[in-house]
């Protein structure tokens, strides 16, 4: 038997009685559980396996197939379920590291990325658009993707007041060194750069305190976006509705 930590990140039914869930462990990355009789299991082990349950799980695993033998609730972070953005929102999470996160790697600090941005995001201690840079940054950096925002590629300049990010190669040239090809470039201020630096680069105790004016936000979201859809080569239909569910516009 097999136990370890881990939150529900996709609940897929199968037949009339059972689902299959992806879970996201410390220990193993992401895997695939069967919950057979999921449909009549009541209690504590019924919501051990909903969506985004946080839950100590006991597995089994036979003929190259896990299956739940018992599970205990840590964290069912229900109360994103008060917020239909914020419900979707935690869905686009789930969605990346599907993608990003493979089985038998190790997730440890992936799994603090997201349950730390699922308590903000439930807890409505940060906005939505705060927190969706900090995950899309966050998990690009720690999935071998960190952008190089140390200083301007092309001189060392390490606060340019103006500069341009590339989103392609994650890079910055200060306004000097541009050579005047803008495409696939943010032209930003040093207040983005330093947002991208504290999200990239800070330990995981810091990563959420930080604030930036309404403008700088925008653009930092527009970058992190541009940022992981570039890396992950692909887009998200959970993005795509929850933008529709704002409007385009995220708070």
């Amino acid at each position: 038997m097999i136990i370890t930590e881990g939150i529900v990140l996709k609940e897929r039914l199968a037949g009339e009685h059972d689902k299959f869930v992806d879970i996201l462990t410390k220990d193993k990355g992401i895997i695939e559980i069967c919950v057979k009789g999921a449909r009549k299991i009541n209690g504590k082990s019924g919501s051990s396996a909903q969506l985004f349950a946080y839950s100590r799980f006991c597995i089994d695993l036979r003929r190259n197939m896990y299956f739940l033998n018992s599970a205990e609730p840590i964290h069912i972070f229900y109360g994103l379920r008060n917020s239909l953005t914020a419900l979707s929102l935690a869905s686009y999470f789930s969605d990346i590291l599907r993608y990003c996160i493979q089985e038998n790697s190790d997730g440890e600090s992936i799994m603090r990325l997201m349950l730390n941005t699922l308590h903000f995001l439930e807890k409505g201690l940060r906005s939505e658009k705060q927190l969706k840079a900090i995950f899309e940054l966050r998990l690009m950096s720690e999935t071998g993707f960190m952008p190089d925002i140390v200083a301007c590629r092309e001189c060392g300049e390490f606060e340019p007041q103006e500069l341009y990010f590339n989103i392609p190669d994650g890079s910055f040239r200060c306004k000097e060194c541009s050579s005047g090809e803008y495409e696939n470039f943010f032209a930003v201020k040093l207040p983005v750069l330093s947002a991208v630096r504290h999200i990239v680069l800070t330990d995981f105790d810091r990563l959420f305190n930080f604030r930036v004016s309404d403008d700088t936000l925008e653009i930092l979201s527009e970058i992190s976006e541009s940022y992981i859809q570039a890396h992950t080569e692909r887009s998200f239909r959970t993005l795509d509705f929850y933008k529709s569910l704002k409007g385009n516009k995220y708070e």
